[in-house]
């Protein structure tokens, strides 16, 4: 019975709600580690899961990854009970994860880059460092979803956002596809959208040519500081970034802040005076 109302929940998060075959396969595994490692008894009415035998197998992990576990499980759990199973569980106390600021690039690095790419990687660079897009939706952008200066984004869980484009980003797509013409997708090969691991690829390989180790989720991270650094109101990055919770959001101020703190240690005489005292 178990068993099959993990096929069904996976299916839900695939059909339903659009999650990645990564992601699926993360929940997969934690849902199977729990059936394998918890304490679980069934009766006709009842499903009672102590995940505590579960804690005890995986305590050696890191805290972000038992925390990723617990909440694939308790995701599970609820779509049992949103469903009409009666589930008791215990042991699933949540784990205390820190947060880690992102390490934003500088302006001056991504155009010293752009001075070194293809016009694939270019475009690829611009769109994410413009859009503030995640690989995934880099990946499916269609030129359809394009119009007036606005691109209609798919997110997360099949969530719609339209993001603003800058008049020249839209030139620059429309040239790019003069001598790259596809069918759909703005990155396309032989009729075929580009998969995430490929443009994730052609993304490292341009930072790569001077020297610079980054991944496409830094320039997401450079887009977010750089509107909170200048002005954006928090709500409106919330709604930019596609976060479900302006709270994913808060981490871009706490990191602005520190930016900031930075910048005045350098900046003030009395802070430079102090340094040069000790």
């Amino acid at each position: 019975m178990l068993y099959r109302g993990k096929e069904e929940f996976l299916k839900y998060l695939d059909s339903i709600r659009g999650y990645s075959s990564l992601t699926i396969r993360s929940y997969h595994d934690a849902i199977d580690e729990m059936i394998k490692s918890a304490e679980i008894t069934e009766s006709e009415d009842t499903l009672s899961i102590n995940l505590m035998p579960l804690r005890l197998k995986i305590a050696h992990l890191k805290a972000k990854s038992i925390a990723l576990k617990l909440s694939a499980i308790r995701s599970f759990i609820k779509y049992l009970r949103d469903n009409g199973r009666v589930v008791e569980l215990r042991g699933d106390e949540s784990i205390k994860v820190p947060k880690t600021l992102p390490k934003p690039l500088t302006h001056e690095q991504i155009t010293h880059v752009l001075q070194y790419a293809d016009p694939k990687e270019a475009l690829a660079i611009t769109l994410l460092y413009t859009m503030g897009l995640r690989i995934s939706e880099l990946t499916h952008l269609r030129l359809c979803d394009m119009e007036n200066n606005w691109s209609r984004i798919y997110g997360k869980g099949s969530k719609e956002r339209d993001v603003p484009m800058l008049e020249h980003i839209s030139a620059q797509v429309r040239n790019y596809h003069l001598d790259n013409p596809s069918l759909e997708y703005i990155f396309e090969n032989k009729g075929e959208k580009l998969s995430e691991n490929s443009l994730r690829y052609t993304i490292i390989k341009a930072f790569a040519k001077v020297g610079l180790k980054v991944t496409p989720h830094q320039l997401r991270h450079t887009y977010a500081t750089e509107l909170l650094n200048n002005g954006a109101r928090i709500a409106d990055v919330s709604e930019l970034l596609g976060h479900a919770s302006m709270a994913t959001t808060q981490i871009y101020t706490k990191l602005a802040n520190a930016l900031k703190m930075e910048h005045y240690h350098q900046a003030h005489p009395l802070c430079q005076t102090h340094e040069g005292t000790k």
